[in-house]
Protein backbone atom coordinates (compact mmCIF):
# COMPACT_ATOMS: atom_id res chain seq x y z
CA UNK A 1 0.00 0.00 0.00
CA UNK A 2 1.29 3.71 -1.18
CA UNK A 3 1.91 6.02 1.69
CA UNK A 4 0.12 9.29 1.41
CA UNK A 5 2.55 12.41 1.46
CA UNK A 6 0.50 16.15 1.50
CA UNK A 7 2.06 18.89 -0.35
CA UNK A 8 2.24 22.45 0.68
CA UNK A 9 -1.10 23.11 3.05
CA UNK A 10 -3.54 20.47 1.78
CA UNK A 11 -2.81 18.21 4.85
CA UNK A 12 -4.16 20.96 6.73
CA UNK A 13 -6.79 22.21 4.55
CA UNK A 14 -8.57 18.37 4.66
CA UNK A 15 -8.22 18.41 8.29
CA UNK A 16 -10.26 21.73 8.42
CA UNK A 17 -13.09 20.10 6.66
CA UNK A 18 -16.11 19.04 8.39
CA UNK A 19 -15.98 15.39 10.04
CA UNK A 20 -18.09 13.53 8.28
CA UNK A 21 -16.81 14.91 4.68
CA UNK A 22 -12.89 13.93 6.22
CA UNK A 23 -14.47 10.35 6.82
CA UNK A 24 -15.28 10.19 3.23
CA UNK A 25 -12.18 11.64 1.55
CA UNK A 26 -10.11 10.04 3.80
CA UNK A 27 -12.19 6.34 2.85
CA UNK A 28 -11.57 7.29 -1.01
CA UNK A 29 -7.97 8.32 -0.59
CA UNK A 30 -7.64 4.57 1.70
CA UNK A 31 -9.15 3.37 -2.07
CA UNK A 32 -6.38 4.96 -4.08
CA UNK A 33 -4.03 3.79 -1.62
CA UNK A 34 -4.83 -0.27 -2.49
CA UNK A 35 -4.46 0.57 -6.37
CA UNK A 36 -8.52 1.44 -6.67
CA UNK A 37 -9.99 4.34 -7.90
CA UNK A 38 -12.61 6.73 -6.24
CA UNK A 39 -15.95 6.08 -6.39
CA UNK A 40 -16.20 9.57 -8.09
CA UNK A 41 -13.35 10.71 -9.82
CA UNK A 42 -12.76 12.63 -12.76
CA UNK A 43 -8.94 13.44 -14.19
CA UNK A 44 -7.45 16.85 -13.64
CA UNK A 45 -5.65 17.24 -17.18
CA UNK A 46 -5.24 21.03 -16.56
CA UNK A 47 -3.58 20.21 -13.75
CA UNK A 48 -0.76 18.32 -14.65
CA UNK A 49 0.69 18.61 -18.42
CA UNK A 50 0.10 14.72 -19.51
CA UNK A 51 -1.92 12.22 -17.30
CA UNK A 52 -1.58 11.85 -14.19
CA UNK A 53 -3.43 13.59 -11.92
CA UNK A 54 -7.17 13.25 -10.70
CA UNK A 55 -10.65 14.72 -8.25
CA UNK A 56 -11.96 13.26 -5.87
CA UNK A 57 -15.82 14.55 -5.85
CA UNK A 58 -16.68 14.16 -1.98
CA UNK A 59 -21.00 14.89 -2.23
CA UNK A 60 -21.16 15.40 1.28
CA UNK A 61 -22.66 18.34 2.78
CA UNK A 62 -21.73 20.38 0.28
CA UNK A 63 -19.39 19.49 -3.05
CA UNK A 64 -15.34 18.78 -1.65
CA UNK A 65 -12.72 18.13 -3.53
CA UNK A 66 -9.24 16.43 -3.42
CA UNK A 67 -6.39 16.53 -6.26
CA UNK A 68 -3.97 13.98 -6.03
CA UNK A 69 -1.36 11.92 -8.12
CA UNK A 70 -0.58 8.27 -7.68
CA UNK A 71 1.75 8.20 -11.08
CA UNK A 72 4.88 7.76 -8.59
CA UNK A 73 6.15 4.53 -7.14
CA UNK A 74 6.87 5.48 -4.13
CA UNK A 75 3.64 7.56 -2.96
CA UNK A 76 0.61 9.32 -3.63
CA UNK A 77 0.71 12.73 -3.42
CA UNK A 78 -2.14 14.77 -2.33
CA UNK A 79 -1.95 18.53 -4.07
CA UNK A 80 -5.24 20.18 -2.86
CA UNK A 81 -7.86 19.90 -0.92
CA UNK A 82 -10.67 22.12 -0.82
CA UNK A 83 -14.71 23.02 -0.82
CA UNK A 84 -15.92 23.66 -4.26
CA UNK A 85 -18.88 26.62 -4.54
CA UNK A 86 -19.25 27.40 -7.60
CA UNK A 87 -20.10 25.12 -10.90
CA UNK A 88 -17.14 25.10 -12.39
CA UNK A 89 -13.54 24.83 -10.05
CA UNK A 90 -12.40 27.95 -9.52
CA UNK A 91 -9.44 28.97 -11.32
CA UNK A 92 -7.48 29.63 -8.14
CA UNK A 93 -7.72 26.15 -7.67
CA UNK A 94 -6.44 24.32 -10.25
CA UNK A 95 -3.50 26.72 -10.61
CA UNK A 96 -2.73 25.89 -6.93
CA UNK A 97 -2.75 22.44 -8.40
CA UNK A 98 -0.72 22.39 -10.81
CA UNK A 99 1.82 24.97 -8.75
CA UNK A 100 2.46 21.97 -6.47
CA UNK A 101 2.49 18.64 -9.27
CA UNK A 102 5.35 21.34 -11.06
CA UNK A 103 7.55 21.45 -7.57
CA UNK A 104 6.49 17.87 -7.13
CA UNK A 105 7.75 16.48 -10.54
CA UNK A 106 11.04 19.09 -10.29
CA UNK A 107 11.62 17.51 -6.74
CA UNK A 108 11.69 13.92 -8.05
CA UNK A 109 14.15 14.64 -10.61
Amino acid sequence: MKPLKFIGSSEDDLAAFPREVKQAAGFQLFRVQAGLMPADWKPMLSVGVGAGAYEIRVHVLGEWRVIYVAKFADSIYVLHAFQKKTQQTRKEDIELAANRYRQLKENSK
